[in-house]
């Protein structure tokens, strides 16, 4: 790739797992009584399909990974499981209680945090508890995240006994100083034995996040991640850019120098290497930095357009309701987001007052909805089509006059009715994303919101 393409598009930007972005959710005319309304508009649609979504952050790590941007609580004392996991059931209880209808729940996914902090009978617990109050739907999908160190053999055991069929095993990187560096001193051996015990006991999508830009990341570094990776044979790959915020997430990413970091031409060329090396062993690339092999679900979902996008990630089906469940989660209801609040005191105090603990969101507007469908479409499908009246906007002219440069680049492909990412441009989503986000071009931010889109 062109180094001056890449020096010319390395802008901050955004991943868009939603749209508007957080730092641009109208905060202030978002009220609770809004969220209910939406909340119980978008269950009665869902719920009358495809059913919903749970997503359930389990906050609590032993130790800091220093590249990690996520909400957690460090702590080695295991007696906070048992209040959290009775906080987050009563969470459940509550929305059920907005509801006339028994939940159908098609997706679940625990994230964090470590779930696999949580003891396996918690974790049964927590999972039992909501089923006990709800439906599981004919095609229902539920994952988790698990931290090789401490997944047990009875973790994996008991939430395959739950219904569970997916999980992903945080990797990052295998290079010792770049373990050292993030504090995640993880060997191989942990990882694959982890990764054996899942497809002993029948997972069918098993899953490998991989992390590039690290500090003292360099090319050998990830080809012998890869190279190990590809001995294991997950099903899926996440291979994600470092994002680096220490202005938001504060001394967590300050565990090194920025001077330790691949400058960005070095960052791009440890992505392009490891691109051709995962495909080289059979992972097709699904969407923006995620890989699967052709018989994963999320293959199959990219090949039929049913491919999604949304908090939890890139998903094989869509729900339109999805509930965030515990400190920090976002709910979406398609018309509008909430995240819940991010101090675990101010969560159990809500929850002990019988109130949702909302902390903030934003309801979208007709023109929000039209701008999320096409950022979905580019970020899912690397194409996107205004023929309808529906998808159209009286911007439209403006945003294609400014991908006109990137269609010079040969990055994109615009006809009257349509635009399409090329081979090339899919490196540029991102900033191909931005073209479209009108809030970020009406308030342009004077401080540092997102990490480089390269």
């Amino acid at each position: 790739m062109a180094t001056s393409l890449i020096q010319k598009y390395n802008v901050p930007g955004a991943r868009y797992t939603s749209y508007p972005t957080v730092p641009f959710w109208n905060e202030t005319d978002f009220s609770y009584c809004q969220w209910l309304q939406t909340f119980q508009k978008s269950f009665a649609e869902s719920n009358a399909n495809d059913g919903i979504s749970l997503y359930i952050h389990l906050p609590f790590c032993e130790s800091m990974c220093t590249f990690c941007g996520c909400t957690k609580r460090i702590t080695k004392n295991h007696h906070v499981e048992n209040d959290y996991i009775n906080a987050v059931l009563k969470e459940w209880i509550l929305y059920c209680d907005l509801v006339h209808q028994k939940p159908i729940i098609k997706e679940i996914h625990l994230g964090g945090g470590t779930p696999t902090f949580f003891k396996p009978e918690n974790l049964k617990k927590l999972i039992e508890g909501i089923l006990i109050t709800a439906t599981k739907a004919p095609d229902y999908e539920f994952s988790f995240e698990g931290h090789p160190n401490n997944t047990t053999y009875e973790h994996l055991k008991t939430l395959y006994d739950l219904g569970f069929r997916r999980v992903s095993f945080g990797v990052q990187d295998y290079a010792e100083e770049v373990q050292k560096a993030i504090n995640r001193i993880q060997p191989f051996h942990n990882v694959a034995k982890v990764t054996l015990w899942a497809k002993e006991l029948g997972y069918t999508s098993i899953g490998h996040d991989l992390v590039f830009g690290l500090p003292f990341q360099k090319i050998d570094d990830v080809k012998d991640t890869i190279e190990k990776t590809q001995a294991l044979q997950p099903d899926r790959l996440a291979f994600y850019s470092y994002a680096h915020v220490p202005w938001i997430k504060g001394n967590g990413q300050r565990g090194y120098d920025e001077k330790n970091l691949p400058k960005e031409n070095d960052k791009r060329a440890l992505y392009e290497f490891g691109k051709k090396l995962l495909g080289d062993y059979g992972y097709h690339e699904i969407g923006m930095d995620h890989f699967a092999l052709a018989k994963d679900s999320l293959h199959q979902a990219m090949k039929n357009k049913n491919l999604h996008r949304n908090f939890m990630g890139y998903s094989a089906s869509k729900t339109q309701l999805m509930i965030g469940l515990g400190v920090s989660s976002i709910g979406d209801t398609w018309y509008s987001f909430a995240q819940n609040v991010k101090s675990i005191e101010d969560y159990y105090k809500l929850l002990k007052n019988n109130l949702l603990p909302i902390d903030r969101g934003h309801i979208l507007t007709e023109e929000d909805l039209i701008i999320r469908q096409h950022i979905l479409n580019l970020m899912c499908h690397f194409e996107t089509s205004w023929s309808e009246k529906d998808n159209n906007l009286p911007e439209l002219p403006d945003i294609l006059a400014q991908l006109r440069e990137m269609e010079k680049d040969h990055l994109v492909t615009i006809d009257p009715s349509s635009l399409k990412i090329t081979a090339k441009g899919k490196a540029f989503v991102h900033n191909i994303c931005m073209a479209f986000d009108l809030r970020l071009k009406r308030k342009i931010p004077e401080t540092p919101l997102f990490s480089m889109t390269i």
